[in-house]
């Protein structure tokens, strides 16, 4: 493959990620310590004190495999809090595919509890993100 076709290959796989996709418009805010994109659902964040709610995905450079299959991305909905520099998941869906269309694993958390995000983790990068706005 040519240096210019890569180029493009690569313009336009970011172009479909940061696309409207399913229930959101998703918008690329960084990367993960992996190099995996993460993006948060602009739509879904909502601001109550020291606490973001919002929905955010990481597209995995290398499917992950898992007990129920390869994982291609990951979508959570979680409440973050600045203040204290932590997370709350609510929910979590595992993904076939990199558009977050195919759903191979999906948990809801009855009761979810704060925890500190993981250095370089999709958390670290949504707390880091959310809260600096």
């Amino acid at each position: 493959m040519m240096p210019s076709t890569r180029l493009l290959a690569a313009v336009s796989f970011a172009s479909a990620l940061s696309m409207p996709q399913s229930r959101g418009m998703w918008k690329a805010i960084g990367t993960t310590s992996a190099g995996n994109a993460v993006f948060v659902d602009t739509r879904s964040v909502k601001k109550t004190g020291d606490l973001i709610a919002a929905n955010v995905r990481v597209v995995f450079t290398e499917p992950v495999k898992g007990a129920r299959g390869t994982f291609a991305s990951y979508r959570t909905s979680a409440t973050f809090n600045c203040a204290k520099k932590s997370l709350a998941a609510k929910e979590n869906v595992y993904f076939a595919d990199a558009k977050g269309t195919r759903v191979i694993d999906r948990s809801v958390n009855k009761m979810p509890g704060f925890g500190p995000a993981l250095g370089g983790s999709l958390g670290d990068v949504a707390l880091k993100y959310l809260c600096t706005k």
